[in-house]
């Protein structure tokens, strides 16, 4: 049980960097040949593979979104038992957002990222609403 609570606290760790644009401290939780996967159709989806890509990706998203917020609804790990750091962990988000042009937008969706020896080897994004909104707070509509 021990090892499910180190999980959350770390994955709350992890959304509050994204909060405060803390590139370095959000990398810190990757390992070098981690895989994050966001979905869509825009420029920002895909998978990237490698701390580097990775690390490129939120450069990106970072420099797109001055504001972000992601207030987190509820962490979910899988095997309350684990130890050792190997765990899935589904997080539920909401998130509001301003572009660089100025645009908020308001979204929710899932992280699941699946850990091994404390740190992410994978991690798929589920988004809520990838209509018309979506679309243009990453300005591709």
């Amino acid at each position: 049980m021990i090892g499910a609570i180190i999980a959350k606290k770390e994955t709350a760790k992890a959304f509050e960097a994204m909060n405060n644009h803390d590139l370095p401290r959000m990398m810190s939780f990757f390992r070098d040949d981690a895989v994050f996967i966001y979905p869509g159709e825009i420029w920002a989806s895909g998978a990237n593979t490698g701390k580097a890509s990775i690390e490129e990706w939120f450069r990106k998203f970072f420099d797109q979104y001055p504001k972000i917020q992601f207030d987190i609804q509820q962490i979910c790990v899988k095997n309350i038992f684990a130890m050792g750091g190997t765990n899935v962990v589904a997080v539920h988000w909401n998130l509001s957002l301003t572009n660089r042009s100025g645009r908020v937008g308001e979204n929710s969706g899932v992280n699941v990222i699946t850990l091994r020896a404390g740190k992410i080897i994978h991690d798929k994004t589920f988004v809520f609403d990838m209509g018309q909104n979506y679309k243009l707070n990453w300005g591709a509509a």
